[in-house]
């Protein structure tokens, strides 16, 4: 039994969102030689910190300069995964070289990699196995503020009511 991927709504700053304008999506990965063109298109700078992405709901990895606000990158549509990716050059071929789910707009749980991995290999990128860096974001349901989960703390780190095992940023799963 096949699962459709999870969809993550935008959750940030709804004036963030409100600046959004059609044409302000990032650029569509669909081939190594898209992203060879595009990578070449940023200066040395801009290549040696990570970009931001977003896998959107059709599949297609877009990328953006990093400062790029994710929900921005999305044209302000939902995503199935959003985050940072850096590139390495070996031979005459981009691989990514470090990928990860930070993304504060969206908040991907990890169990988001496999549709980051299927655009990847749709676009026939080499990756690694998975995210590099694993960021799990929970929604408190004593104050409803958003954590970032580290070392395995369970607690809001601003009331520190215990946080759900479960993603649940989107506020569907607060009791």
């Amino acid at each position: 039994m096949t699962t459709e991927p999870r969809s993550y709504q935008y959750v940030g700053p709804a004036e963030l969102k409100a600046r959004v304008r059609p044409g302000d999506e990032g650029q569509g990965i669909r081939t190594p030689d898209d992203l060879a063109r595009w990578l070449s298109a940023q200066g040395p700078a801009e290549r040696a910190e990570p970009f931001t992405f977003v896998v959107g709901t059709d599949g297609l990895l877009r990328l953006a300069p990093r400062r790029s606000e994710h929900v921005s990158c999305a044209g302000g549509a939902p995503v199935l995964s959003a985050g940072e990716m850096s590139f390495h050059r070996s031979a005459d071929r981009w691989s990514v070289a470090d990928v990860s789910n930070q993304s504060t707009g969206y908040c991907p749980d990890p169990t988001s990699w496999p549709t980051v991995a299927a655009a990847l290999d749709r676009a026939r990128i080499t990756q690694p196995e998975g995210f590099t860096h694993e960021v799990v974001f929970r929604r408190c349901p004593g104050c409803a503020e958003v954590n970032i989960v580290r070392e395995d703390d369970f607690a809001c780190v601003f009331c520190q009511t215990p946080l759900p095992h479960f993603w649940n940023v989107d506020g569907h799963h607060i009791h």
